[in-house]
């Protein structure tokens, strides 16, 4: 959404909402948590003593400051999975890319303002692994005066896909980049931080819901595991799902929900069964052929009201292949064009990028070696247009964006892939004069306002897979997606400029591809990953850095007066980070 229609949207709210915006606040405090699940005590890290963390409830207008205590071992910084960032980009919270992450026994305070959003986002811990258990859901209502573009809920209830590992996740992570293999599959899946009754000694460690027959619940749902898109269902019962990642859409009614990590979908449950009890259930939607992955199941259970207890019914979900009902749900949304936040598709394009996103290799050592657990005797890495990102460790991106640091980033990430091939074809899978990338630093400079058009395409190399592409900052619109090599000549043809899908992250078809657009309109820099947070360590990433605009409307603020850094320079306007910005050294 650009930023001058966000504006325009604001001002327009001011003259007829019935309540003022307010100030949240709240305090996480990251630390070390002891619990019990699988028939193992674990010790890991958590926020405010719980798992998932705390749901934090705001207005749309509102402006939330939370305050963050790191008591943990390990740096930590907060992401606001959705959220625009107007203005504030200091607070997107990505560790490396918008900031330093939070040292040990150090805090830091976010402050942004939620602007021209409504629906169900999420924060995580944006650094290494944590995010496995540093996370929590991020409610936006509408404002005061304002109501849901659907019959008002009897109640809202988020529902929190996670992953867990009987093992310490950042342990997992640093093994794998250390020998250049695969991390370890994790041992479950979770529903609000509980397994559920499949698992051994897990009981009593299932999420139950309590509904009365006749009433109608929203789902909030959010796909928080690590490494895994989620088939979701409920017994007997249809879900009419109204939005994703916190934007309305045409009201979609299916029996079987596909969402990849970083995605949200809102969904409606109507309790119109038997009275009884069912399961809710959730498992792996594995789309990468004769690539291992965690084959297991999490439940919760729904109980009516009143109703004595009897073995729950259990649903019938799409095999872990089925790529056909995935596509079929992620293709017939359609964004809700009577909304107050949408934005028609931008026609008048300024930068065109086709991005290859998959797997590759890098050597094993400086001398090529091949003792490294990777395919080929190599490491296992990941890339857009072969470039493999790698994170800075001195300052950030952004403080080098704002102080003009060279020697931190670089902006040549190219607009089309370097060598064209037969992307999907898969006798490319192990073609070594295509597998090979190298580490580097690459960031896009756009203007700002600067309309973009990203073909996002899938490659055969190593295999074909469905990526979960977050892109911060911003919320997209998917014209069309589809499989295959993407042709312009054809494909063009499909796109829907009429009422697509606004989303954050998007789930590029198995050997397929994506085309989204979006308008450039907030300066700073943004981060562009895959959320399968695997592939994120071995580089499937890179950022926007997005200059400021000609006016005060379009340009971040001043500093702060209490800020101890010199004025910017005149051909920068970002302002500097806050007195307490978290440090690299």
């Amino acid at each position: 959404m650009g930023l001058l229609g966000l504006l325009f949207t604001v001002i327009l709210f001011g003259f007829f909402s019935f309540g003022s915006p307010a100030i949240v606040e709240h305090s996480l405090t990251v630390k070390n948590l002891t619990v019990n699940k699988l028939c193992q005590d674990r010790v890991i890290t958590a926020a405010n003593g719980s798992l998932p963390g705390p749901t934090l409830r705001v207005k749309e207008g509102d402006t939330l400051i939370v305050h963050v205590f790191n008591r943990s071992p390990y740096n930590i910084s907060i992401h606001w999975h959705g959220i625009f960032q107007l203005l504030s980009g200091w607070a997107d919270g990505p560790g490396y890319v918008t900031q330093c992450p939070i040292r040990p026994g150090s805090k830091y305070t976010y402050k942004f303002t939620i602007k021209g959003q409504e629906g169900t986002l999420w924060w995580h811990a944006h650094v290494q692994t944590l995010r496995a258990t540093v996370y929590g859901a991020l409610i936006i209502l509408p404002a005061s005066g304002w109501s849901y573009p659907f019959p008002k809920p009897c109640r809202e209830v988020p529902i929190l896909l996670g992953e867990w590992w009987n093992a310490n996740v950042v342990d997992v992570e640093n093994q794998a980049l250390a020998t250049g293999a695969a991390p370890n599959l994790s041992d479950a899946f979770t529903i609000n931080g509980r397994p559920g009754d499949l698992y051994p000694c897990s009981s009593d460690d299932t999420f139950n819901l309590k509904v009365v027959l006749g009433e109608t619940y929203l789902l909030r749902i959010i796909n928080a595991a690590l490494n895994h898109q989620l088939f979701f269902t409920v017994a007997n019962h249809q879900l009419t799902v109204v939005a994703v990642d916190a934007a309305y859409i045409n009201p979609y009614t299916t029996t079987v929900i596909t969402i990849a990590p970083g995605q949200t979908v809102d969904a409606l449950l109507t309790a119109d069964q038997i009275p009884g009890q069912y399961y809710m259930a959730a498992r792996a939607y594995a789309s990468a052929p004769g690539v291992p992955f965690a084959n297991t199941t999490t439940t919760g259970i729904i109980t009516y009201e009143g109703f004595s207890w009897s073995p729950p019914l259990l649903p019938v979900l799409p095999a872990f292949n089925d790529t056909e009902t995935a596509n079929r749900f992620y293709t017939n949304l359609t964004g809700l064009v009577t909304s107050p936040f949408w934005v028609p598709v931008p026609r008048n394009i300024d930068e065109h990028m086709f991005i290859t996103v998959g797997l590759g290799l890098i050597p094993c050592g400086r001398n090529g070696g091949n003792t490294c657990a990777g395919l080929l005797g190599q490491r296992f890495a990941a890339s857009m247009n072969n470039a493999s990102f790698q994170l800075p460790n001195r300052i950030s991106m952004l403080e080098a964006f704002f102080r003009n640091v060279g020697g931190v980033y670089t902006s040549d990430f190219p607009n089309d892939p370097p060598v064209q091939f037969d992307y999907t074809n898969p006798s490319n899978s192990l073609n070594q004069a295509l597998l090979f990338t190298s580490k580097s630093t690459k960031a896009v400079k756009v203007k700002f306002g600067a309309a973009i058009q990203i073909v996002m395409q899938n490659t055969a190399l190593v295999g074909v897979e469905n990526h979960p592409i977050h892109i911060h900052g911003f919320n997209f619109h998917v014209l069309a997606q589809g499989f295959g090599n993407y042709d312009p000549t054809v494909d063009a043809r499909k796109f829907n400029f009429i009422n697509p899908q606004m989303r954050n992250t998007i789930a590029v078809p198995v050997g397929g591809w994506a085309v989204v657009r979006f308008t450039a309109n907030n300066p700073g820099v943004w981060f562009m990953h895959c959320h399968l947070d695997v592939h994120l360590a071995w580089g499937l990433a890179t950022a926007f850095a997005v200059e400021n605009g000609p006016t005060p409307e379009t340009t971040l603020p001043p500093p702060p007066p209490e800020t101890t850094l010199p004025p910017p320079p005149p051909e920068t306007t970002l302002p500097p980070p806050p007195p307490d910005f978290p440090k690299c050294y």
